[in-house]
């Protein structure tokens, strides 16, 4: 089977974001690893930044880092994200704690911001699940 090559793209036609790509195609030899919804509780089952975003999306966050290290990635290799956010909460500080967290992605993601009206564990106001792609290198 050939190399992975995965390729981001806005095509003519769509918005051209610096924050997220439009279309992600995945070719090759890949891994594909699906990290379900990260939330703020840290490895102690504790809630990190009760009422307040900033602090759950940086948890939520390191929490995606933290899964992606386990199967030797990085947010690099994410292609999809999937936020979700309770309503009320501000988007422009999720994005802003993604810059400071994550950093800038010369390929950014495709990324779908839902508001919901709450999670099952009422005290949380954003959860993250993440696809992301990796060479397989048949181990």
């Amino acid at each position: 089977m050939s190399r992975l090559e995965v390729k981001h793209s806005n095509p003519e036609g769509l918005f051209d974001s610096k924050f997220y790509s439009q279309v992600v195609t995945v070719s090759g030899c890949a891994k594909t690893i699906y990290i379900g919804g990260q939330n703020a509780i840290n490895s102690e089952g504790e809630l990190i930044g009760r009422d307040n975003f900033e602090l759950q999306t940086k948890q939520a966050l390191q929490n995606i880092k933290i899964a992606l290290a386990s199967e030797n990635a990085t947010f690099d290799d994410v292609i999809k994200l999937n936020i979700y956010m309770v309503d009320g909460c501000d988007p422009a500080i999720g994005l802003k704690v993604f810059q400071e967290t994550v950093g800038y992605m010369e390929k950014p993601p495709l990324i779908t911001v839902p508001k919901v009206a709450g999670f099952a564990n009422p005290t949380c106001m954003i959860e993250i699940d993440a696809i992301a792609v990796v060479e397989d290198k048949g181990e």
